[in-house]
């Protein structure tokens, strides 16, 4: 009680106040059993706001420099990434897409009213070639997200036909003349969005008799595998989890989970993306860990029908959202992203990561433009946000081993914490956030991978990782980098484009395989060893 009363007490301190915590972390390196898979790093364009026209789009024509219409800077910064998959069409905006709007020449598709996000005219010249083009600029596994709401198993159906047939049918044929010989390759693909609310506002019960008949025309094709993702719903809703693996959980591959952090008091009031106080740095991370609970949850009524976990839980929308900037259409969702959000995106990677047994897809929302996007941009101009650096430096666990750890770590404590998070009545018994947040991890060639986030708003930590079941003795060189900054609320501009941005970090020591290092208040570091 002494130690949660000290705690309470500096964390009232002023900003400008520096006091040093430790922090023990011990990794059992002769201990991995599950592998971080790669598709946790997914990403997520949809139809909606300049996510795509504009963002990733301009077309072929444009003054500003494509390859073949794809933007040339966007695109090669999202090269950087290694993104292992990317989903496509939304979202709710998958739900009222039908795929041959999107085919054929351009200047001949019909332009449909997006009646989720602005009612904006969608002229379809970005469709089912392009995106599955933009994949494989990307070397990216396509995940597809189906038409249930207001669309048929047969459209469906032909919709997958006409991607992965490669025989003489007629719509095999109709590809070819759009353009397209050889089939493409598509794996991950989403049976509905939303299915309890924009996707149709449907039952439980419903839902898993409609995903049961529409995944049923579901076919694989001239050798091509469908991974069947049905739709979850979001949060603490484990009754339509439940639901779904009773009736259908044995036709899925995955089921999905939505989690969106939101800093302020609720949906109608997100709170801001810049020049926030303290209160809401520190309500945005602790709905952050929320997800946690919610993977846990999920996971555990999945294992009533699935013990050997064979259906994966896909968390294919996450990141936070808060209130639209000033002054842009709201139904766009533009938002800054700043150090805060950067470390949101670390936490939420590793609490996945932590789930590596069940969690095997994920796909953060969104890619550029739009909610907590890796990109913006801005006419011809472009910046890298925080969360783009984050992504970058979370690289190296892609597909490398879980190593089992535990972190004796202090938690921050803000006054009025047991009402920070409104929607959801958990954990009320554990106030305040973890100040350090981990992930270690075991690469095909033997190198261990850190990740530590210092979540603290003041103060720099002492942190210390000792490494067990394997002999290292070597700091991988040129291996640390540290994303921090000035502020919690610091941001990138157009006019400053690398306020935040890593920076190399060779302050660490390893003796006697025991990591050390003092990381910065408000930071990400990764670091390697051999």
């Amino acid at each position: 009680m002494k130690k949660l009363l000290v705690l309470i007490a500096v964390a009232f301190l002023p900003l400008s106040a520096t006091v040093f915590a430790q922090t023990n972390i011990i990794v059992n390196a002769d201990q991995a059993e599950y592998k971080i898979n790669e598709h946790i790093y997914g990403q997520f364009a949809e139809h909606l706001g300049r996510g795509i026209y504009g963002g990733i789009w301009v077309g072929p024509d444009s003054d500003i420099p494509n390859k073949e219409g794809y933007r040339t800077d966007v695109l090669e910064a999202l090269q950087e990434l290694d993104i292992p998959n990317v989903r496509w069409p939304g979202g709710c905006f998958a739900d009222e897409y039908h795929w041959r709007d999107g085919i054929g020449p351009r200047d001949e598709r019909p332009v449909r009213i997006n009646t989720h996000w602005g009612m904006v005219e969608e002229d379809n010249s970005f469709g089912t070639h392009e995106f599955l083009r933009l994949a494989e600029l990307l070397d990216t596994e396509p995940y597809i997200s189906a038409n249930v709401g207001s669309g048929t198993p047969s459209e469906m159906k032909d919709w997958i036909e006409y991607m992965t047939y490669d025989g003489d049918s007629d719509l095999a044929n109709l590809r070819r003349e759009n353009g397209r010989e050889e089939p493409w390759d598509i794996k991950f693909f989403g049976i509905g969005n939303e299915s309890w609310g924009c996707g149709g506002n449907m039952t439980a019960d419903y839902y898993a008799d409609l995903y049961r008949q529409f995944q049923t025309f579901a076919k694989n094709y001239s050798g091509n595998e469908i991974y069947k993702i049905a739709s979850g719903w979001s949060d603490d809703r484990y009754d339509w989890t439940e639901t779904l693996m009773r009736e259908a959980g044995w036709m899925m591959d995955a089921i999905s989970l939505h989690y969106y952090t939101i800093p302020g008091p609720g949906w109608g009031n997100k709170g801001p993306s810049t020049d926030f106080d303290v209160d809401m740095y520190y309500k945005g991370l602790k709905a952050a860990f929320l997800l946690d609970e919610f993977i846990t949850e999920h996971s555990n009524r999945m294992d009533k029908y699935d013990p050997n976990k064979r259906v994966n839980l896909a968390v294919d929308e996450w990141g936070i959202w808060t209130d639209p900037l000033a002054g842009t259409n709201p139904g766009f969702l533009e938002q800054q992203n700043s150090m805060r959000d950067a470390l949101i995106a670390s936490i939420s990677l590793d609490i996945m990561n932590s789930h590596a047994d069940r969690v095997r897809l994920a796909n953060i929302a969104q890619m550029v433009n739009v909610l907590q996007a890796m990109i913006l941009t801005d006419d011809d101009e472009m910046v890298l946000t925080p969360t783009y650096h984050v992504f970058h430096m979370y690289k190296v666990h892609q597909n490398s081993m879980l190593l089992p750890s535990h972190s004796d770590t202090e938690r921050f404590v803000r006054e009025g914490d047991e009402s920070v998070v409104r929607r959801f009545d958990i954990r009320r018994d554990e106030p305040g956030i973890p100040i350090i947040s981990t992930t270690a991890s075991e690469d095909e060639e033997g190198v261990l991978h850190f990740t530590v986030s210092n979540t603290h708003p003041t103060e720099s930590q002492e942190v210390s990782i000792d490494i067990r079941g394997k002999n290292v003795s070597t700091i991988v060189r040129n291996s640390g980098r540290l994303l921090t900054a000035s502020s919690v609320d610091a941001i990138n501009t157009f006019d400053n484009t690398e306020n935040v941005k890593p920076v190399a970090f060779n302050d660490a020591e390893l003796e006697d395989g025991i990591l050390t290092f003092e990381i910065p208040k408000h930071s990400v570091l990764v670091i390697s060893v051999e």
